[in-house]
């Protein structure tokens, strides 16, 4: 049987306040398989950003290994973690962290940009991914000309671009009304359907009730882990 895509081993993140230190994650043992669909819940403080942070690789366990794909990232060097991030793994964030002053188009070709992909490459692989996500007639658009909906789905855009195998959202439709949030989550069960491992924190148990796998944490620590076959 082939490793999960993703294993926790007893992991642990600790952070000094004051006097005190806190545990925002107290000995997590973890494994999910390429391709699935989780939500992570749970109240505030419970541990669930400092989990997603974790699992991309913007933030280092304290204690405990984890292993993307068979490689241990604790062994990993800082450029070694930067590849991985770009290569693998796509990010949709609560406030959608746009560069104001490029247009939905540059925005999304920012990665490839970075990893030094050719122009043409670049302007080719951007359009079609805001045509993925419906936004062929916005690509010249700033931010600011944007409604919130659009700018989620600019940042969706951006996110698979480079082609992740994993895409993680830290409350995807917090920031959206109810209609343009439901077309974010239609959006990343599409990408989920087509293969893509989808790991959502949510405060809204409507989004995360809507996940095959359901964890919930408190106090650091995973304290339910539900799996339902969602119609």
């Amino acid at each position: 049987m082939p490793a999960p895509m993703i294993r926790l081993e007893s992991l642990s993140r600790t952070f000094q306040v004051g006097d005190a230190l806190v545990r925002a994650l107290d000995q997590v043992d973890l494994g999910i398989e390429a391709g699935e669909y989780l939500s992570i819940m749970g109240p505030s403080g419970s541990g669930k950003s400092t989990l997603l942070n974790v699992l991309g690789l913007l933030d280092t366990p304290t204690a405990g290994a984890y292993w993307l794909n068979g490689v241990n990232t604790s062994a990993m060097s800082d450029d070694q973690l930067a590849a991985t991030r770009q290569s693998q793994i796509g990010f949709v964030f609560q406030s959608f962290h746009l560069v104001p002053r490029m247009s939905a188009l540059e925005n999304v070709e920012l990665p490839m940009l970075l990893a030094g992909l050719d122009p043409a490459e670049r302007r080719e692989r951007a359009r079609a991914a805001l045509a993925g996500v419906g936004l062929t007639g916005r690509s010249d658009h700033r931010p600011a000309q944007l409604s919130g909906g659009e700018r989620q789905r600019v940042a969706i855009a951006r996110a698979i671009v480079m082609q992740p195998k994993l895409l993680l959202a830290d409350e995807p439709t917090g920031n959206l009304d109810t209609a343009s949030g439901a077309e974010i989550v239609r959006i990343v069960e599409g990408l989920n359907e087509r293969g893509l491992t989808l790991i959502v924190v949510t405060h809204d148990a409507q989004i995360g009730e809507r996940a095959r796998r359901r964890l919930r944490l408190r106090d650091g620590r995973v304290v339910e882990d539900l799996r339902t076959t969602r119609p």
